[in-house]
């Protein structure tokens, strides 16, 4: 197997522990005391995009994977990098405002699509036309 959806996941995984550090870095800034999640918006913004993530790696990481083993490793890795920099995006755009959100949401939510879908194409034609 490929090392490139390794590499991808453990990307993804930085870019999910990135976030979460700064949900405690905006806690400070913000003076949003634990285990308080409202209060002021430029930290739910924040708080948003760690739990948007956290929401967005249990498909990911499945998809990723089963992409990677039913069709292509290197195909699965291209879109796995683009749906992590799509979630860059949308951090950043998140963080901004919440309108800016918009073109991250979209690289991520298309690019994880297609891994669901080519995966569940994969793993049919696998059953059909067996090795």
């Amino acid at each position: 197997m490929s090392p490139y959806p390794s590499l991808v996941t453990v990307s993804a995984l930085v870019l999910y522990f990135v976030v979460t550090i700064n949900v405690g870095i905006a806690r400070a800034k913000y003076q949003v005391p634990v285990p308080q999640t409202t209060g002021n918006l430029d930290f739910e913004r924040v708080l948003r995009v760690q739990q948007n993530t956290l929401e967005q790696l249990a498909l990911f990481i499945p998809a990723l994977w089963l992409f990677s083993i039913y069709v292509s490793p290197i195909w699965g890795s291209v879109l796995g990098t683009a749906w992590i920099v799509g979630r860059i995006a949308y951090a950043w755009g998140y963080y901004q405002a919440a309108e800016k959100r918009g073109p991250g949401f979209a690289i991520s939510s298309l690019s994880g699509m297609v891994l669901i879908l080519g995966s569940l194409v994969g793993i049919i034609l696998s059953m059909v036309n067996p090795r």
